[in-house]
């Protein structure tokens, strides 16, 4: 990892992750991104479930496109690499890309919207939040988002 906003999260591919030719299953690779993307908020002091019983917000997924460039095997161990591209007041762009030793598996592109818990409404991104998103998750000396992505 070259880049201090960009998050890394490792992932082992199982069993229960692959189809009949003991390949990842195409629709996993979300549950992968999601992995990470949740463990690039607590790195960035964001605890979801807090979030979601102090404030009525949770974040949904609005929008995803994904490619796929290699195929992922049973007990491969991935990296997932995360990072934001579009830091909005309501919602955020993440990028993503699944590596095995240096080969491009998968990239996603993945927006993720605040809405309030109750309507499922969009709302504003709480300021707190927004400053931890803007630190990043490498905010204790390694560099910061810019106040503008």
């Amino acid at each position: 990892m070259s880049d201090p906003l960009t998050f890394e999260w490792p992932i082992r591919v199982y069993y229960e992750d692959t189809d009949a030719g003991g390949i990842v299953f195409y629709a996993n690779y979300l549950k992968f991104f999601e992995r990470a993307r949740t463990e690039w908020l607590r790195a960035c002091g964001i605890d979801q479930q807090v979030l979601a019983e102090s404030e009525g917000i949770v974040f949904v997924v609005r929008r995803t496109a994904v490619e796929y460039a290699s195929p992922a095997r049973l007990d491969d161990v991935l990296r997932v690499e995360s990072r934001i591209e579009r830091l909005g007041r309501a919602s955020v762009d993440f990028h993503q890309e699944a590596w095995r030793d240096g080969v491009l598996l998968a990239t996603g592109d993945i927006r993720v919207a605040s809405v309030a818990r109750a309507s499922i409404r969009p709302v504003a991104i709480p300021d707190a939040v927004l400053d931890g998103l803007r630190r990043g998750p490498h905010a204790a000396g390694r560099g910061a988002l810019p106040d503008r992505i």
